[in-house]
């Protein structure tokens, strides 16, 4: 538990529940990035699975994005590319996974966890969702996630969230701009609207959704090239001094 968990549940419909917990504010290590980016191509072979739901344990963070502790140990550009390159391959996999995926947000995103929200094919959330980039803000940048946020909100409100990353967006603002499909008043709401819908394309066509999501993401096919030269840029900007004295400033304003 204390290091965290994948794992995934489908139902007699063919609904795949892919969830994810760590204990500090749902963040992404190495070991559950390279677990999730499995998870998810493994139900994407299965053809048992119709439509994948994606959540995170608990009510209050979807995700908190990398995991700080990583990034601190980080001692070599061929560590920092391997860490990135978790994120990167976790949205590939979502991305060349045939069948749709519905993001569960239940709580706020923060900058690998507004990549995976923005990696869904529709995301569901609550009024509390609220999302930030804050790589800069410790002295990298979202350059891993960032086609996948640029994709879903547009190049103008990409540059806002990287640009200003100490500033949270609320959900209504998320929505508006096109990363979440719902807002939901509650928890309770935003399941059973998650339930009807992945109740819904279960019964669906799934040659049909495969078209659909093949076309939804038509322009992308270079991403699996893409992702991992930005992984390289992040991975040599965190063994800079600048950055690694960020990030500690960050983790002790957060104690």
């Amino acid at each position: 538990m204390s290091l965290g968990y994948v794992k995934s549940h489908i139902d007699h419909n063919g609904i795949n529940s892919i969830e994810f917990f760590h204990p500090q504010s749902n963040s992404l290590p190495g070991l559950l990035l390279d677990e999730l980016a499995q998870t998810i191509h493994a139900a994407g072979n299965d053809e048992d699975t119709k439509v994948i739901v994606l959540r995170s344990a608990g009510e209050r963070t979807f995700c908190a994005g990398a995991s700080f502790d990583e990034l601190t140990a980080i001692k070599t550009h061929e560590e920092g590319l391997q860490f990135f390159s978790g994120f990167a391959h976790v949205i590939n996999a979502m991305r060349k996974c045939p069948q749709f995926i519905i993001a569960r947000i239940q709580g706020k995103c923060v900058g690998g966890g507004v990549g995976l929200a923005a990696a869904a094919d529709y995301a569901i959330a609550t009024e509390g969702a609220d999302i930030k980039l804050s790589e800069l803000a410790v002295g990298i940048g979202p350059f891993v996630v960032g086609p996948a946020v640029e994709r879903k909100v547009g190049l103008s409100a990409f540059n806002s969230l990287a640009i200003d990353a100490t500033m949270w967006r609320n959900a209504e603002w998320a929505k508006r701009k096109g990363l979440y499909s719902e807002l939901h008043a509650s928890i309770e709401n935003m399941d059973e609207s998650v339930q009807r819908l992945a109740d819904t394309l279960a019964l669906s066509n799934p040659e049909a959704m495969t078209e659909m999501k093949r076309m939804f993401w038509q322009g992308t096919e270079h991403w699996d090239r893409l992702l991992l030269e930005r992984a390289a840029i992040s991975g040599r900007l965190v063994l800079s001094a600048f950055t690694k004295n960020a990030i500690e400033k960050f983790k002790t304003k957060t104690k």
